[in-house]
């Protein structure tokens, strides 16, 4: 078994023991193997034990890595999660090759994803990024500016408004931790109230899952816990 299947296996165990933990039923969080940086062959490596979730920052590699996957395992549905920073001038290959959107930001963007979507797809599924620890050095919008601005996306035609995404300030207390989470948690129940009717928290990494989970994140991003550390990577 490659180091790659183990990994992914022994961070199930992880998630299904916090939801255990959290009294949530098993099977209830998603797990989006987040493989920036890492080849196609990671991603196929993954994909060989039932994982079909990627997660991408860089949109080039991206692209360059579903088209080798393509290439090599036709045979293979994948959904592709684009989850870093989103520059106008992408929007375009976002729209058109992503399933998922989690760090949309503002309204400009999610207007761009919406009428670039092409007519054949779906509804492009989103998240809007909150900068929940107010810091400067991070996307999102505050949360004071999500309630009107979630009620506008939602209204966008090719759009899918699925819920909030998080990355809050590094914390090592697990207590403190589970604080911007359950503050991610009381915005998302508040859209919940207004009648949108979303359903994800994407919210939780390798180093705060735990926390993430027991405050009911849905889909947790985990890249270093099952691929390994990004230095390696780019050996």
């Amino acid at each position: 078994m490659s180091v790659i299947r183990q990994n992914l296996q022994a961070v199930q165990r992880r998630i299904d023991e916090a939801a255990d933990n959290a009294q949530r039923p098993a099977g209830s969080i998603a797990l989006l193997a987040v493989s920036k940086t890492f080849g196609a062959d990671a991603v196929i490596d993954a994909a060989s034990t039932g994982q079909r979730a990627f997660g991408e920052n860089y949109l080039q590699e991206a692209l360059d890595k579903m088209a080798s996957v393509q290439a090599e395992r036709p045979d293979l549905m994948l959904e592709w999660h684009f989850i870093g920073p989103i520059q106008s001038n992408k929007t375009r290959p976002i729209a058109t090759h992503f399933d998922w959107v989690h760090s949309v930001d503002r309204e400009k963007i999610a207007q761009r994803l919406s009428d670039q979507r092409p007519a054949d797809l779906p509804p492009l599924n989103i998240c809007l990024q909150v900068n929940i620890s107010g810091e400067a050095s991070k996307s999102g919008m505050m949360p004071e500016e999500v309630i009107a601005a979630a009620h506008n996306i939602a209204a966008m035609p090719h759009l899918r408004l699925r819920g909030l995404m998080a990355i809050p300030e590094a914390e090592s207390d697990p207590q403190q931790q589970r604080v911007p989470f359950r503050q991610v948690h009381a915005l998302f129940e508040r859209l919940r109230a207004d009648g949108l009717p979303i359903d994800t928290l994407s919210m939780g990494m390798s180093g705060d899952l735990d926390a993430a989970i027991a405050e009911g994140a849905t889909i947790v991003r985990i890249g270093s816990a099952i691929f390994g550390t990004r230095d390696y990577a780019k050996q």
